[in-house]
């Protein structure tokens, strides 16, 4: 069905009248049960569910020969709701469309009033509102307008981007390579992302070097460590061991002068509050928490959460933004909280603005708590363990933003001993400011170093030559993974949490200790982008092409003539890879786990689930079971495989090979070692300082875990 397109959508009149009838349409039942207790008997609040409309999923839905115009249907199973929606809508005297305030919510409202058959007869308006407060709601009706087009606009003109190029190479990587598999325009540059930095790690040649520190007394027997410097004030670079042991003769016996010292102070700047993506790196951080839950639960946060005491309330602003602005209220209270809870000079003397790199969608405000009065620790009980951890990170930075700077005491010292010269520098903390509310990683290691004079003499306590050799780039983490497609332009807030799910979910990328690992899979389907559509995969394409989608949201361009001047091009390149590409086979990773209907060797396959084992024989021997890796030791009752398991809510246990006729089962990693004192068995308990603990409760034997078993 072609849609008639206008600028903007009529609406009626803003204000409302008693008596009169409100329909209020939002996208979800929780948002709906908050906004419903700000507003009278006369408001009736629906949720849409999300999408009402949407390209189908069986056909690419994208009129190519008439200038692209999108083929949009109603949602399978959603008919009866849309029913429902379309007599609430016709009993009611006016229409509010209250979804997010993004482009995906502005498209939502404009899909409503196409579905709704929401015609000239009838008074409809679109309100956003940044927060789901009584104040937010209330000025939001006050406040109603058109649906803004520009915004429509630029997410139909990604959503058919998308479209085309997801369903045009997925289709081809099934026909190629295997089933299941996709390729969309931002995952396919993460993909890249990851495997140019395996590709990097592989190829790197660690070059060796060395550093030299002196371990020292002033007069007074207060010890500190000097860095090797140079010879005679020339930085020098140790690079072996013989150049190392040169300097350490040329020391040996001679005594350490100080040749100058600097006193000083130095700040350390608060830190802005959260945007989507700084909030999923630190979350994945200090939490532990992958981007999909991250989301999920700050959606959670923002809809609304029964306060005991207070019923259903909206805890923090809209969480995708890019923007870091906050709004003239949210100062004023987070200042006078400041000022109430740590004193006036924690308080920032000016206004901390904080600017974004590059455009921003500075109609939203940064993350932040909707009443800062409402402090973690006073909601705790009314939140789940994961709730109450992210809005605390959330609640924290917000304050801290605010706060004054930290204040360092500095103290940095020259040495001579000889001819070589030595550097050592140390602080203090005299003044925390911001760091009094948050401080996850932001307060730094106090060294503290003797106060010394120009002319004193310290003594050798010892000289350590320590070699070293250049690492290779770290691998990313879901937090790097973020920060680094922000930096360079590739994606939006809304789309780094989907985009790191489905890299994963297709098997292109596994996990491991938080780092991010190409797998063969991902190698090869990487490999086929890069050779038949490098447009896609290169950064500087990509990030211009999300330029460019942007400029739709300001008017300042047509969406279409995005899709037109990209198709031709990215068509040759589907017909390319269609005539050249050959089939790829990837065979399956062999286990050593032996069949026992065939007696093949089972094979590792990937499922909704993750990993499991099946015969290679299918579909002759249709066998297959549950994959779990080992963890290294023998069961304790019966000397078969410990194997790490899971429960169905995804918790890690210890469980025997041989179950069920073992029963062994402990949530704690065993050693393989006997008890000393019970004869029992041994295991690892704890994971910041973890200790070797005895299983039996009665026991009671405890032992630090010995450091070289952490390396």
């Amino acid at each position: 069905m072609t849609e008639k397109k206008s600028k903007t959508t009529r609406t009626g009149a803003k204000g409302t009248k008693t008596g009169k009838k409100y329909l209020v349409i939002v996208e979800s039942p929780a948002k709906a049960a908050t906004i419903g207790k700000f507003l009278g008997a006369n408001y009736k609040i629906e949720a849409s569910m999300g999408h009402i409309r949407d390209l189908p999923k069986s056909q690419l839905a994208i009129d190519v020969e008439n200038d692209f115009e999108p083929k949009y249907i109603t949602i399978r199973g959603k008919g009866d709701l849309l029913s429902k929606l379309r007599r609430d809508a016709k009993n009611a005297d006016k229409v509010f469309l209250a979804t997010d305030p993004d482009r995906e919510g502005e498209a939502i409202s404009w899909h409503l009033l196409h579905a709704l058959k929401l015609g000239e007869d009838k008074d409809v308006s679109r309100i956003t509102f940044n927060e789901i407060t009584k104040t937010a709601v209330k000025r939001s009706i006050n406040e109603a307008r058109d649906i803004d087009m520009d915004l429509v606009d630029a997410q139909q003109a990604r959503r058919v981007l998308d479209r085309m190029v997801g369903y045009t190479i997925s289709d081809l990587l099934w026909q190629k390579v295997k089933k299941g598999l996709s390729g969309g325009r931002v995952q396919s540059v993460a993909l890249r992302i990851i495997c140019d930095r395996e590709e990097e790690i592989l190829a790197f040649i660690p070059t060796e070097y060395w550093s030299l520190t002196a371990k020292l007394s002033d007069k007074n027997g207060k010890s500190l460590d000097a860095r090797f410097y140079g010879k005679n004030e020339e930085k020098i670079e140790l690079s072996n061991g013989e150049e190392t042991d040169e300097v350490v003769k040329g020391i040996d016996g001679k005594e350490f002068l100080v040749t100058e010292v600097k006193t000083g102070s130095r700040q350390k700047k608060p830190v802005a509050p959260f945007t989507t993506s700084t909030l999923q790196q630190e979350a994945s951080k200090h939490l532990n928490m992958a981007t999909q839950k991250t989301m999920m639960i700050a959606q959670q946060l923002y809809e609304g959460i029964n306060i005991k005491g207070e019923g259903t309330v909206g805890l923090v602003s809209y969480i995708r933004t890019d923007s870091f602005r906050i709004s003239d209220e949210a100062y004023d209270a987070v200042v006078a909280f400041i000022k109430e809870e740590y004193g006036d000079k924690y308080v920032n003397p000016e206004r901390v603005v904080y600017k974004s790199k590059g455009k921003t969608q500075d109609a939203h405000e940064a993350i932040r708590p909707t009443e800062v009065l409402r402090t973690p620790d006073s909601i705790k009980e009314s939140l789940s363990k994961d709730q109450f951890r992210l809005y605390k990170l959330i609640w924290e930075r917000f304050v801290a933003s605010q706060m004054s700077p930290a204040v360092y005491d500095t103290l940095s010292v020259k040495l001579q001993a000889g001819e070589y010269s030595f550097r050592s520098s140390g602080s203090s903390l005299k003044f925390k400011g911001f760091l009094e509310a948050y401080n996850k990683g932001e307060e730094e290691d106090e060294k503290m170093i003797p106060l010394l004079e120009k002319g004193d003499s310290l003594k050798t306590i010892e000289l350590l030559p320590e070699q070293h050799f250049t690492q290779p780039p770290a691998r990313f983490t879901d937090a790097s993974l973020i920060k680094t497609l922000e930096e360079i332009g590739v994606g939006r807030p809304s789309t780094y949490a989907p985009t790191l799910t489905t890299i994963q979910a297709r098997h292109y990328v596994i996990k491991e200790a938080k780092n991010l690992y190409p797998t063969e899979l991902g190698e090869v389907v990487n490999d086929i982008m890069k050779n038949y559509f490098s447009d896609i995969v290169d950064i500087d394409f990509t990030a211009n092409m999300e330029k460019r989608l942007d400029e739709v949201e300001v008017g300042h361009e047509e969406w279409k003539q995005i899709i037109r001047d990209f198709y031709p091009g990215f068509k040759e390149c589907v017909d390319d890879a269609r005539e050249k590409l050959a089939k790829v086979e990837i065979k399956d990773e062999e286990s050593d786990v032996i069949c026992e209907k065939c007696g093949r060797n089972m094979v590792i396959k990937y499922g909704r689930y993750g990993k499991f084992l099946a015969c290679p024989g299918f579909p002759e021997c249709q066998n297959a079971k549950p994959f779990f890796e080992e963890a290294g030791v023998n069961c304790p009752e019966c000397g078969g495989k410990v194997l790490i398991k899971k429960t169905k809510k995804g918790r890690a246990y210890y469980g025997c090979e041989n179950n069920p006729e073992c029963g062994f089962m402990s949530w704690n990693k065993p050693t393989g070692e006997k008890c000393p004192a019970c004869g029992g068995f041994l295991e690892e308990k704890g994971r910041k300082n973890p200790k070797i603990v005895c299983s039996n409760e009665k026991c009671g034997y405890v032992k630090e875990k010995p450091v070289e078993e952490e390396k």
